[in-house]
C-alpha cells in the first residue's frame, strides 16, 4: 500500500476547479470568473455538442468528422478526394486517412474518373448513403437536444452569428486581424 502524505489526493481525486470528469467545473455552471469568457463557453459548448453528437453516431459506426467528410462527398458529383480536401479545409494527409477508414468500413469507394483517366474520384456506397442518411438524422436530433434551451429563432441567431464569425466576408475590412 502506498504511503499517503499530506496533500495527496485519493486515486481518482481531481484537484480543485478541475470540476469533475468528462467536462465543466463542480456544481455543473461556469466558475464565476469564466463565465463571461468567450473561449472558456466556446469550448465548454462544443464538448457538450460532442459528446450528444458522438453519442448519437456510436450506432452508425462513424465519427462527426467522418460524417462531415461523407455530406461532402454525397453533396456533388463525385469528386477526388483532394477537392473533398479543399472545399472542407482538411489537409490532404488527414483525408487520405479519413477516405481510407471510410472505405474500409464500406461506405465509400474510390473509382476511375470516367472523363479522367488518370484521376480517382470518391463516391459513397449504398451502405454509405444509408449510414449518412441515419447519421445526419440522428445528428439533427443531437442538435435539436443540444439547443433545446433556445427558442427557434434564438437557435437561428445563435447558427448565423456563427456562421459570420467562423467564415467571415473577406471584403469585410472588419473581419481582417
Amino acid at each position: 500500500m502506498p504511503i499517503q502524505r499530506p496533500g495527496d489526493r485519493p486515486p481518482g481525486d481531481r484537484p480543485p476547479g478541475d470540476g469533475p470528469p468528462g467536462g465543466g467545473p463542480p456544481g455543473g455552471g461556469p466558475l464565476p470568473a469564466l463565465s463571461g469568457r468567450l473561449g472558456y463557453l466556446l469550448k465548454h459548448a462544443q464538448l457538450r455538442l460532442a459528446e450528444l453528437t458522438g453519442s448519437a453516431l456510436a450506432p452508425y459506426g462513424v465519427t462527426g468528422r467522418e460524417c462531415a467528410v461523407l455530406i461532402a462527398i454525397d453533396d456533388r458529383a463525385p469528386q477526388s478526394q483532394q477537392e473533398v480536401a479543399r472545399r472542407m479545409g482538411v489537409d490532404r494527409t488527414s483525408m487520405v486517412a479519413l477516405i481510407d477508414d471510410l472505405e474500409n468500413k464500406g461506405l465509400v469507394e474510390r473509382r476511375q474518373d470516367p472523363d479522367d483517366r488518370r484521376k480517382n474520384v470518391v463516391a459513397l456506397t449504398e451502405v454509405g448513403q444509408t449510414t449518412l442518411r441515419q447519421a445526419t438524422a440522428a445528428t439533427r436530433k443531437a442538435e435539436r437536444r443540444f439547443l433545446g434551451s433556445l427558442s427557434d429563432d434564438d437557435s437561428a441567431a445563435l447558427r448565423k452569428a456563427l456562421q459570420v464569425i467562423a467564415f467571415p466576408d473577406p471584403g469585410d475590412p472588419s473581419s481582417r486581424p
